[in-house]
């Protein structure tokens, strides 16, 4: 028999769990409310009206709440840009990849240009809001979805030049077309101008669809490259030779201080 005004363990944890609960669903209401008000800051005002005070009073909590959820300003922004950037890919149809990755490249590209324009200060801080060597998360997420695109080029025998460099390039070409666009007043933009670009990128990249017979040393090389990890019949040692040797396939030209051969 428990003794009077002693709580019983199991009914001690039940009370401590359900405290925790409202604890932590307080903190992630909180939470949820701090990021939406800041976003609508930003859609309306720009960077500059996310201000810790003008955040507080629109969500309706104490500054010192967004300081303990998000550090400081620059994580709350962070996670606004989080924010942002899943609530624009989630307003977008959603698309199964098709058979042909070029296509998918195409319509991944208009997507980052179509961001950019729906939210030009959501784009300006994800890209160009931290400093030099430092992407957003959100870019970093971006970017890991354009390398699965590439990753498919190169699977399917179309990639022309190593993967890590395609990535990089059409994340420069799609970043500097879409900074040009913002910076353009609406009624001066070029309407051919991404397309254009984007054409372009995809030409530098690419090769035409690969014949039954061999494509080449080099898409040959970037396809194997894309298909190693996938193999098992390799210890790790001699993948990573494999791929040093593919990579020196793919990317023929000599680096510095190389020695050439002679006859």
């Amino acid at each position: 028999m428990e003794r009077e005004g002693v709580i019983a363990p199991d009914a001690s944890q039940d009370a401590s769990r359900e405290a925790n609960r409202d604890r932590d669903g307080n903190r992630d209401g909180n939470r949820d409310r701090i990021v939406a008000a800041a976003a609508r800051l930003l859609s309306d005002g720009g960077p500059d009206a996310v201000s810790t005070r003008a955040v507080s009073a629109a969500a309706g909590v104490q500054p010192p709440t967004i300081y303990r959820l998000f550090g400081d300003k620059q994580g709350l922004l962070d996670a606004v840009v989080a924010y942002g950037f899943t609530e624009y890919l989630n307003s977008k149809t959603a698309e199964d990849p098709t058979d042909d990755p070029v296509e998918d490249l195409r319509a991944g590209w208009d997507r980052h240009i179509g961001l950019g324009l729906a939210n030009p200060a959501l784009y300006s801080l994800m890209y160009g809001g931290h400093r030099p060597g430092v992407s957003s998360p959100a870019a970093v997420t971006a970017f890991e979805m354009l390398a699965r695109l590439i990753r498919r080029i190169a699977e399917a025998g179309r990639l022309a030049i190593p993967e890590e460099r395609a990535a990089a390039l059409v994340h420069a070409a799609g970043c500097g077309t879409t900074f040009t666009l913002i910076a353009t007043p609406a009624d001066r933009r070029d309407p051919e101008l991404s397309r254009t670009a984007r054409e372009a990128v995809i030409a530098a990249i690419t090769t035409d669809a690969p014949p039954a017979a061999e494509p080449g040393p080099v898409a040959a090389a970037v396809t194997l490259r894309a298909a190693l990890p996938r193999t098992d019949a390799l210890t790790a040692p001699e993948r990573g030779l494999l791929r040093e040797w593919l990579d020196r396939i793919a990317d023929p030209a000599p680096t510095v201080g190389e020695r050439t051969e002679t006859p």
